[in-house]
């Protein structure tokens, strides 16, 4: 794939715009290749850190070539490529008391629902085969969670009278999972919540017994604490997820404010990059030293996340996040954080 140099910024944007929704997982590394080579020109922070690194552009050839934007840049500049129109919404990270917080712009709202719903929907089905139920109070509280726009848009499309926010009211979801539980109608069920909310759930005096009669039932944990209990390991968490809800596994889903795209876990922490989405490992002691993302097992390092869908800000992100490769090829774990960091979307060490 190429792009014709002759071409305005604008006839580029849309030109890649276009590959990112008709992506082929065979054309991921020459797409990202061509969207660096857009950016390192057109996003005038990541031009300038470029700069700072002294590195050519036209001698990066390899996803491991590629300069990362450590994440800390989204708290202090409005991170864009091109000169995009007005934001639908800038997301913004919720952050901990005396803390900045990471701000995204969202310039192309069709292109983030199209994603998101893509890699959702490769991984659990169509969006109308279920009902959601959402826990996310500490992100409704707030009108610019990248979270609550996605599980909005989600709920839309799954047109089920049933799928909701809840935010006091968690007696009438207790209530409307009662009835499914008594009358089925063939639609599986995505409880998703943030962590407190679901251990606080969890911990409850209600007795879940009744869950065992909702076989299709999958619970969904997106992390975060933010101060509001004791730290957890994800296992410890999960143990108590999976021993209050009677449910084999826990699933997760891996995102942040920063990123447009989202993993996703079936279990044991085990995590799926959307096809839009590639992790790839830095040496802990040496940030510029990246890990080849064909390595599987052993290696542990800081994650580094190729996002295909941030076009309109940066697709190259070093995260605070601790990771280590799966056994399958593309897979990773999160094993914790970097001291002082407050990203959304740890899931083995839940801050």
């Amino acid at each position: 794939m190429k792009l014709q140099s002759n071409k305005s910024s604008l006839e580029m944007r849309q030109e890649l715009r276009r590959q990112i929704i008709d992506l082929d997982p065979s054309d991921f590394e020459s797409l990202a290749l061509l969207i660096f080579q857009y950016q390192a020109v057109n996003n005038p922070v990541y031009k300038e850190y470029i700069s700072h690194l002294h590195i050519k552009t036209n001698e990066v050839n390899r996803l491991t070539d590629i300069p990362f934007l450590p994440i800390q840049f989204f708290k202090h500049h409005l991170i864009k490529s091109g000169i995009p129109p007005e934001p639908t919404v800038i997301f913004e990270s919720s952050g901990t008391t005396g803390t900045a917080t990471s701000r995204h712009a969202l310039y192309d709202a069709p292109l983030y629902q199209s994603v998101s719903t893509r890699i959702f929907q490769q991984n659990y089905g169509h969006l109308d085969d279920f009902h959601m139920l959402v826990l996310l109070p500490s992100y409704l509280e707030r009108n610019n969670s990248s979270l609550v726009y996605m599980m909005q848009h989600f709920i839309d499309q799954a047109k089920s009278p049933l799928s909701n926010f809840y935010l006091h009211n968690t007696e009438e979801m207790i209530e409307q999972l009662k009835n499914l539980a008594k009358n089925p109608d063939g639609r599986g069920i995505l409880l998703m919540g943030v962590t407190f909310a679901l251990l606080d759930l969890a911990e409850s005096d209600i007795d879940f017994s009744f869950l065992k009669n909702i076989p299709n039932l999958k619970v969904m944990d997106t992390g975060g604490m933010k101060g509001r209990r004791q730290e957890l390991l994800r296992e410890e968490v999960h143990d108590i997820l999976t021993g209050s809800f009677g449910v084999s596994k826990i699933h997760s889903e891996y995102g942040m404010t920063e990123l447009l795209s989202q993993s996703y876990s079936q279990g044991d922490g085990l995590f799926y990059p959307g096809t839009t989405m590639r992790i790839l490992l830095r040496d802990v002691n040496d940030p510029f030293s990246i890990y080849d993302h064909n390595l599987t097992g052993s290696k542990t390092g800081g994650i580094n996340i190729i996002d295909l869908a941030n076009l309109d800000s940066c697709s190259f992100i070093e995260t605070q996040d601790l990771g280590r490769f799966g056994a399958e090829a593309g897979t990773f774990y999160v094993m914790g954080r970097f001291d002082n960091s407050d990203i959304r979307g740890c899931n083995l060490l839940v801050l």
